[in-house]
């Protein structure tokens, strides 16, 4: 991919949640939901984060975000680090940052018609002179694929689809840079989630938009992305452009994920790698590599150090996995340990 301009860049981004206990309420110990990670994402991509439940992928997002005020790290967003903003500078920011969120009914509010819902975010950030904000309202509603009809009806008259395209709008409306998607078409029908994800690259290119794109679904991410991470247990495990990482993944577990996404092909057989145990908990992580309890070829070192990311010789530029022995494992001289 050639060379972009950074918009975010994230770095040594820790998110722990304080666990309190005893009659007086002290923190007992944390929850390291995001743990130590780094990354960037340039101008006009979609740069998508993919993982299992609780793997820490929306926390990231709500603390890029500040929506939960990150423990520690940095988060430069073209030029100015969020978090060194105080409350004031940060809301005034947020006009360039903007969310969709996972669930669109619970996301806006059921007792505003469309055009209140549109035109607060813009009240807010002050976008538009008052006297044109119904006009404004229109174009959005328009854009995403409704009707300047709908406008003064409520939530309630909406089907699922129809909420996140309202969801998009509001997004839309104050003109953003980056929008984050977190889990953005999970709630819908696959049917509808097409029509969303083909709706968000349709916007992506006449208003020249990011995306850090939220998703448990490799299908989606596959879809939509430019280059994906790989998150587990709170820490990324690889990072690449979409075609390197679907053809040639190095991480054992990015692998067990990719075995898992059902084939159109019925000539095609496809082994399943199924991991052993269940993901740890947060509270207490493994040592070394957190995979290392359920990967199939863990040793001795993988309980002991963290592996870095890092690139091997059969890897792209840009494509890095966290694992001491990718190069064994890719050249199948290592045996698996189970």
């Amino acid at each position: 991919m050639q060379q972009q301009k950074e918009l975010l860049k994230v770095t040594n981004l820790k998110q722990y949640f304080p666990i309190k206990g005893g009659i007086l309420g002290r923190t007992v110990n944390h929850v390291k939901a995001v743990d130590d990670i780094s990354f960037t994402v340039y101008e006009g991509e979609t740069l998508s984060i993919v993982g299992e439940s609780g793997c820490g992928k929306s926390t990231t997002g709500r603390a890029i975000l500040r929506l939960d005020e990150p423990t520690s790290g940095s988060v430069d967003f073209d030029g100015v680090d969020l978090l060194s903003l105080n409350k004031k500078e940060m809301n005034k920011m947020r006009k360039n940052l903007q969310i969709i969120f996972q669930d669109p009914y619970a996301s806006i509010n059921p007792r505003h018609t469309v055009r209140q819902i549109l035109t607060e975010a813009m009240e807010i950030q002050h976008v538009l002179p008052k006297d044109q904000r119904d006009d404004r309202v229109i174009e959005l509603l328009e854009t995403v694929g409704l009707g300047a009809h709908q406008a003064d009806r409520l939530p309630h008259e909406f089907s699922g689809g129809q909420r996140q395209r309202i969801g998009i709008a509001r997004a839309l409306s104050v003109n953003p840079k980056l929008i984050i998607a977190d889990e953005a078409v999970s709630a819908l029908d696959v049917s509808i989630q097409a029509q969303v994800l083909n709706l968000l690259k349709k916007l992506q290119r006449e208003f020249r938009l990011t995306y850090l794109f939220i998703s448990h679904d490799l299908g989606v991410v596959r879809h939509i992305s430019d280059r994906i991470i790989v998150m587990y247990l709170g820490k990324i495990v690889e990072i690449a452009d979409k075609k390197s990482l679907f053809e040639n993944p190095q991480h054992p577990y990015t692998k067990s994920l990719l075995s898992a996404i059902p084939s159109t092909n019925v000539d095609h057989k496809k082994e399943r790698i199924i991991l052993k145990g269940d993901v740890p908990s947060p509270i207490d992580p493994p040592t070394g590599c957190r995979f290392h309890t359920r990967c199939p070829f863990a040793t001795e070192l993988c309980r002991t150090e963290t592996p870095e990311l890092r690139s091997a010789d059969n890897m792209k530029d840009g494509h890095q996995a966290a694992c001491h022995y990718m190069e064994e494992i890719s050249a199948n001289k290592l045996q698996t340990t189970v």
